[in-house]
């Protein structure tokens, strides 16, 4: 008897660690998702001055707060992608760009990412929320902060 419990036991502990894989794992496939919509929609878009690829990151009517060298920091997306369209990119600007992951986090169909931007004369720290909608990962809010002073 005690060795049937003792079998229950073991094969009950170890679907639990299967379980617990299997999360680990979605988790990872979505934040593999995320890594390549940052890296191939958002920091390129930022470093080329797309605007078209850049904003097919962004939900449409998302809004952007924080601060830049001190002063409040709000536009729209559209308000945004129309600065980023019109300014000169930082790949033509010869000054160094540099955009790093510091951390994804998923709860099912959200997450958030920090980031560190570096360009022109700043150090931006992003903080992105992102929706899974129709099976894509979007930005739906962003907040960013100057911390190069």
């Amino acid at each position: 008897m005690k060795t049937i419990l003792l079998t229950v036991f073991m094969l009950w502990n170890f679907q639990g660690i299967k379980a617990q894989n299997t999360i680990k794992m979605e988790n990872q496939i979505e934040i593999q998702a995320i890594t390549d919509a940052i890296e191939n929609y958002y920091f390129k878009g930022i470093y080329e001055d797309d605007e078209i690829l850049l904003g097919n990151v962004f939900q449409p009517g998302t809004f952007l707060f924080g601060d830049v060298k001190g002063q409040p920091y709000f536009k729209t997306v559209d308000l945004y992608l129309d600065g980023v369209k019109n300014r000169q990119s930082p790949k033509n600007s010869g000054k160094p760009f540099k955009g790093e992951i510091l951390h994804i986090s998923v709860v099912n169909s959200i997450a958030v990412a920090e980031l560190n931007v570096k360009m022109y004369d700043f150090n931006y720290r992003d903080f992105l929320s992102f929706h899974k909608i129709n099976g894509k990962w979007l930005i739906v809010n962003k907040m960013l902060t100057d911390t190069s002073r």
